[in-house]
Parts: C-alpha cells; structure tokens; sequence
C-alpha cells in the first residue's frame, strides 16, 4: 500500500498567497479608505497604551491603557513624515462609527 506524503513546508508556503509587506513598511498599518480620503490605520492594545489622549470625533478622553486606533492621511499634502506628525487616536469605536 503506498504511503501518502505530507507536504513540506516549503511545499504549502508556495501555495500560500505573498504576504501584503507595505504593512511592514507603515509600522504595521492597514490602508483604508474612508471618508472619502485614503487613511493608514494602527490598532494599539491596551498594554501598549501609554499616553491619555482625546478623541478628535467624539471629544473625550482615551485614558492610559484603553486599547483604540491610530490614523493619519494616507495622502498628505507635505508628505509621510508631516502625516504622521498629524496622526490622530480615535476610540474603536467612533472610529468604525465615523
């Protein structure tokens, strides 16, 4: 009786689809478009939530250690580096309510 073969993994990463590497290059940010705008998008968790900040959408407070998103203009007049001086941290949810 012949014997089935598993395949290698060198075998099932060839099957597998290439890994999108812009992310890498953002610092782990997705692109999204939204609001009509293209927009980079990071998701900070809760242990990585260091600072307060104040959610531009609905105005209140995102304490320290709440996790929320990270978005800055994907297509920013003065280029990447003034675009992500002007990111902005949103709560998940008025984020996705946005």
């Amino acid at each position: 009786m012949a014997r089935s073969r598993r395949s290698n993994k060198y075998q099932r990463a060839a099957l597998t689809p290439q890994s999108d590497v812009t992310r890498l290059a953002y610092g782990g940010a997705r692109r999204v478009a939204r609001r009509g705008a293209e927009w980079f998008v990071r998701d900070i968790p809760a242990h990585r939530a260091e600072k307060a900040y104040r959610c531009p959408e609905c105005g209140t407070e995102i304490p320290q250690g709440q996790a929320h998103i990270v978005a800055w203009s994907a297509e920013h007049f003065f280029g990447d580096e003034a675009a992500v001086r002007d990111r902005r941290h949103y709560h998940a949810h008025c984020w996705r309510l946005a």
